[in-house]
């Protein structure tokens, strides 16, 4: 479907929990398609449920949107504030007939639910108060009962809609579950607090949003959204509906299956530019030649939903992670050594020794970088070079083979007096040198030095790690060489 006019989405997060990552993609989706368009990325708070939404998880949202780059236009748009335009908006259509008082209380929608549960029937309202009397209306008043506001819906109304992702979408009107609630429980002057379909409805109206995309669980919300566009007098916007981000096991992924915050994927050591990067991927298939290594400018420039994948989009934690690691792996050592230095001094690291030495910590970067998945890998690799590490059992089964120790030393009696740096080509030779007299292999002794240095037998470049370690490492090799060391 061509785009024609003013591109106009929103993202419309609700502040009862933290970011989830479904909703960040739908804010991918949504500020790729706008900035493709040179149109507007509008943000609107929907909060309008009191009893769940905390300012907290407000502030959460837009970190988590800042974070990754989703930069929005003009104000976010607080949906409480608008409570009175909703109002207006149910009124509207009590005046207009589209909409009706429904007195009927909780004791005897339950005893309704019932009856349809009992002959296996789809549960829904039945519209008994829909052409209430005047009579029968003052009954219930005399009662005292208290009325939510409904919208009549037509059982013989077909719903249609060309949909950006899915095509031509046909939903009929006896489907919809009975007249829908749009205004709570309210004394029978009063017009309740307005219901979701209502309020997006005439938000987006008012915000004049052209476009709405959203998950394909609100495809049946779209079906009873547009007879509200249509009984209010406005023109609906242009809807897609994107899969739905799932399990290994193909269900809708969940708190159950572990991290799904924003939040929690950047306390984990993700980056921003990888997360955004594998979320584009989350249900859209780039251009041949593309790759799957790209930025969001690169994916705007080319993004349209006919590339968006009806089917479901399985989270693929080594997809995530392999992204991640070529983000990290590209970056200049000091960009990493930025990135680094909180995780670093949390430690404690940094503040003395080598390790406040700018211009070695950019070295060990640079050393670390290649090994690097997750942030967080560069503490753990980097702990060698801040403290002394007790060796592990592959270490220290090493260091106790035969020839091992005295070859250490042999190595340590022939560095250089005075803490003098080797380069690469020389700490190489004197290796070469120190297995010659001491009868040993170069390799054992480049093992055995490892594990000497780091107390394990892996770790990254040997040479390098010597270098950086310097003069810190002649004390290890000092103490892993002495014969009183078990």
């Amino acid at each position: 479907m061509a785009v024609t006019g003013s591109v106009r989405v929103r993202l419309a997060p609700s502040p009862t929990g933290t970011l989830h990552i479904g909703t960040a993609r739908t804010a991918v989706f949504n500020w790729l398609f706008a900035r493709h368009h040179g149109g507007s990325f509008l943000l609107r708070i929907e909060d309008t449920d009191r009893e769940r939404s905390r300012p907290e998880y407000t502030a959460n949202i837009l970190e988590g949107l800042h974070w990754l780059g989703l930069d929005w236009d003009g104000e976010p748009v607080i949906q409480s504030e608008r409570i009175e335009a909703h109002r207006a908006a149910i009124a509207q259509l009590l005046a207009s007939g589209h909409a009706y008082r429904c007195y009927a209380n909780e004791a005897e929608l339950t005893a309704m639910r019932e009856l349809q549960q009992a002959q296996n029937r789809a549960p829904r309202y039945d519209n008994r108060h829909r052409d209430l009397s005047p009579e029968q209306e003052g009954a219930f008043l005399a009662e005292g009962r208290e009325a939510v506001v409904r919208f009549r819906i037509d059982d013989g109304a077909v719903i249609s809609w060309q949909d950006l992702v899915r095509g031509e979408m046909r939903w009929a009107g006896s489907d919809l579950g009975g007249d829908m609630v749009i205004a709570r429980r309210a004394p029978a002057d009063q017009i309740g607090d307005p219901l979701y379909n209502l309020v997006v409805v005439v938000d987006d109206a008012a915000m004049a949003i052209s476009h709405v995309i959203r998950g394909e669980d609100h495809i049946a919300n779209t079906a009873k959204q547009l007879l509200l566009y249509t009984a209010l007098g406005h023109t609906p916007p242009v809807f897609a509906h994107t899969p739905l981000i799932l399990n290994q096991e193909g269900k809708k992924l969940s708190k159950r299956d572990g991290v799904t915050s924003i939040s929690d994927f950047q306390a984990m050591g993700y980056s921003a530019e990888a997360l955004v990067n594998y979320m584009t991927l989350l249900g859209w298939s780039p251009p041949e030649g593309m790759g799957e290594r790209f930025s969001l400018e690169q994916a705007a420039a080319v993004f349209d939903f006919g590339r968006v994948n009806r089917a479901g989009a399985r989270f693929d934690w080594d997809k995530l992670n392999w992204l991640n690691g070529q983000v990290l792996h590209g970056l200049d050592p000091e960009s990493l050594r930025q990135q680094l230095l909180p995780l670093w001094a949390a430690r404690g690291w940094g503040s003395a020794g080598p390790g406040a030495e700018a211009d070695w910590q950019r070295q060990l970067c640079a050393l670390l970088a290649p090994s690097l998945t997750l942030l967080a890998d560069g503490v753990e690799q980097a702990l060698p070079f801040f403290t002394r590490p007790e060796p592990d059992a592959a270490a220290l089964a090493q260091l106790a083979s035969d020839g091992v120790r005295p070859a250490l030393a042999t190595l340590l009696a022939l560095l250089p007096e005075g803490g003098e740096t080797l380069s690469a080509e020389q700490a190489q030779a004197l290796l070469g040198q120190a297995a010659s007299q001491a009868g040993v292999k170069k390799g054992v002794l480049m093992k055995s030095l490892r594990a000497a240095l780091l107390g394990s037998l892996q770790g990254p470049d040997l040479v390098t790690t010597w270098r950086l370690l310097h003069p810190s490492g002649e004390d290890r090799l000092r103490l892993q060489s002495s014969s009183t060391v078990p």
